[in-house]
């Protein structure tokens, strides 16, 4: 079991295999798109896959593919395949803009991954090209209809937007009327990549369920599984459930059980935090596994209270600038 300096479980990691994404969503990256990493900046499949394996070993039991985009990065099958082979891992998921994904589906089936969870911030069309800059809605939807069809867990992550998307929180829940999904509305962050100073949070998780509570006053709070970041709700006779995500707030720091690998090697044992070391140098220097395990114990144990901490121990001083796609959406 792996734990760190505040004896918290850490059996989680997101893997983010690409920086590139094929949507251009306002809150995720500047509109120009970001300065992407070379391929030899990138981690290769094989030093990813040398690092999960020795992950899994330590301790961890759940890894996350995300990106960037994951499914614009070339052979991602062929990684996913492997990864899900490793002895000791209990369950790959995957975070997908879902432009792509449909066709994948049946794959991702045979493979053995029961859950994905699927960005879609809104359920028009014309708001959807407005966040993301793209005509790519009814790729997504069908993306959505697919993993329905081949019983895959599916969770919905919808960002709230001032002036925005919050005219869809409601439609948005009306879909766990008659569809077994899970709803998550998330609190907007600072990780757009635009170097501006984030001007503050006015949808937070409290003003979200308190909107949704407005039209559904019967919903119900149902109990949230061990290290949920979401509190979690249901409203009687829908088949799905709605979850808010206070990922902003941060009220879920003291359970976090979860750590991030970024596409070019970065270790972040926190959302939050600047990066602690990088893997995929480490690797090229010629770094054992147990040189490794050993330095990754190191930063496990000097693991920062929460993401508040994180964010004021971070060299620069004005803020959190990167892209989500740059550390794993």
């Amino acid at each position: 079991m792996l734990l760190d300096n505040h004896g918290r479980k850490i059996n989680y990691l997101r893997l983010a295999v690409t920086d590139r994404c094929n949507l251009r969503c306002f809150y995720c990256m500047p509109e120009e798109g970001l300065n992407w990493l070379s391929r030899k900046e990138l981690m290769t499949y094989e030093e990813m896959l040398q690092t999960c394996s020795l992950l899994v070993k330590m301790g961890i039991e759940k890894i996350r593919i995300t990106g960037g985009e994951p499914f614009v990065r070339k052979d991602i099958m062929r990684f996913l395949t492997a990864v899900s082979q490793l002895p000791g891992l209990n369950e790959l998921t995957i975070t997908t803009n879902g432009v792509l994904t449909a066709s994948y589906v049946p794959e991702l089936k045979k493979i053995g991954i029961k859950s994905v969870n699927l960005s879609l911030d809104t359920l028009d069309a014309n708001r959807f090209f407005s966040i993301t800059g793209r005509d790519e809605f009814a790729n997504v939807m069908q993306t959505l209809h697919e993993l329905l069809k081949h019983d895959i867990e599916v969770k919905i992550n919808a960002v709230v937007m001032d002036g925005k998307n919050t005219d869809d929180i409601i439609p948005l829940v009306q879909l766990t009327k008659d569809l077994p999904v899970s709803v998550r509305f998330i609190e907007e962050m600072p990780f757009n990549g635009d170097g501006h100073v984030y001007g503050g949070l006015k949808w937070d998780y409290i003003r979200i369920l308190d909107e949704i509570k407005n039209v559904y006053g019967n919903i119900q709070k149902i109990p949230d599984m061990a290290f949920s970041t979401s509190y979690n709700y249901q409203i009687p006779n829908h088949k799905g459930s709605i979850g808010v995500i206070a990922a902003y707030s941060r009220t879920f720091c003291g359970t976090c059980n979860r750590i991030r690998i970024t596409p070019e090697g970065g270790l972040k044992t926190c959302l939050y935090d600047a990066g602690v070391l990088n893997i995929k140098d480490l690797i090229r220097n010629g770094t054992t596994d147990s040189e490794l395990e050993e330095t990754l114990l190191k930063a496990f144990n000097n693991r920062a209270r929460d993401g508040w901490e994180a964010e004021n121990l971070r060299v620069e001083h004005n803020g959190v600038h990167e892209s989500m796609a740059t550390i794993g959406g």
